[in-house]
């Protein structure tokens, strides 16, 4: 099947506003009514990242995806003190109290610094009921400097490993114009060898577009990174997703979240894949999202509900090894 990563127009654009007057860039796509899905995206990127999710959903969905603030078209804080995981949940929290009314509930999903925000928000009660289920993909809860693969373990003992992941995140150096080595450095850290060239071009132009300032200080927020309570109080249904080859949030950051979850309903582990399992498995995880949304929201049409049969209750499903079609 081909996929394609060109962006998609909106249906609507909205402004919220959030705790601290930051205003977040929001965007609709599909269709006017019905089930509703929110897209939290990460680190670096925006909602241009969702491009081939929200094509595969638009035709059976209400789709929202805002820029986190100091990416896209959101604004930056106005200081330091802007940059947080408790700014991150104020930012869904008022994107989910702006997009939804009182009683309404959408499936949401968070890819990376995404997930982080769905488990730092965990406890708010606005964004608790509104949230029908939760797709936490390509992420982790703490400690991610010490696992994080882009430096391999044979170049250096775990304190150096740590070190120059540390950096990497916190580098405030401009990336400059998209070029051959840029994006072959983008293809081994954050994407698999496998990846098609329209997949390391689309990565590289949303990635490049993000301030170096506004990069380095959520970089920093990272790099000291503990959401693990926030994570046991994620009680809503929550399905887990990783890339086998992701080196920012490896495999072990998955299990881990498998393992405090409250209501875990199944890991989904992509054999091959990198950190970008949206774009690299646009369909795999709109797989998923629409499970989510089958078994736990209402109004879904029936004719694209594959729910796979894990309700209110069910125990965690094994370890699911999904292998997708790449083509553009």
């Amino acid at each position: 099947m081909t996929t394609s990563y060109e962006r998609v127009e909106p249906r609507r654009v909205l402004s919220a506003g959030s705790a601290d007057g930051t205003r977040l860039h929001v965007e609709e796509y599909g269709r006017s009514e019905g089930p509703t899905v929110v897209l939290s995206h990460g680190w670096t990127c925006s909602t241009l990242f969702w491009a081939p999710l929200v094509r595969d959903l638009s035709s059976d969905f209400r789709i929202f995806a805002y820029d986190q603030r100091g990416h896209g078209k959101s604004e930056a804080p106005a200081s330091p003190r802007g940059y947080g995981t408790r700014a991150l949940a104020d930012d869904l929290e008022a994107v989910m109290a702006a997009v939804l009314d009182d009683g309404e509930r959408a499936v949401v999903a968070g890819h990376s610094m995404g997930g982080m925000t769905i488990m730092a928000a965990s406890e708010r009660e606005a964004v608790r009921s509104r949230t029908a289920a939760v797709l936490l993909a390509s992420t982790g809860s703490a400690r991610l400097l010490g696992s994080a693969q882009v430096m391999p373990p044979r170049l250096g003992s775990r304190r150096l490993r740590g070190a120059v992941h540390r950096q990497m995140l916190v580098s405030r150096m401009p990336l400059g114009p998209v070029t051959r080595a840029s994006k072959a450095a983008l293809r081994y850290g954050v994407l698999s060898p496998s990846a098609t060239p329209e997949q390391v071009e689309f990565t590289a132009r949303i990635v490049h577009a993000c301030g170096a300032r506004e990069r380095g200080a959520w970089g920093r927020v990272l790099t000291q990174l503990d959401l693990d309570a926030g994570l046991t109080a994620l009680t809503a249904p929550t399905a887990v997703l990783v890339g086998t080859a992701d080196k920012l949030t490896p495999v072990a950051h998955a299990r881990h979240l498998v393992e405090l979850l409250p209501h875990c309903t199944g890991l989904t582990e992509l054999p091959g894949l990198g950190h970008m399992t949206p774009l690299e498995a646009p369909l795999a995880v709109a797989a998923t999202v629409r499970g989510l949304a089958a078994d736990h929201l209402e109004q879904i049409p029936p004719e694209r509900a594959p729910g796979d049969g894990a309700g209110a209750g069910a125990i965690p499903r094994p370890v699911i090894a999904a292998e997708e079609e790449k083509s553009v």
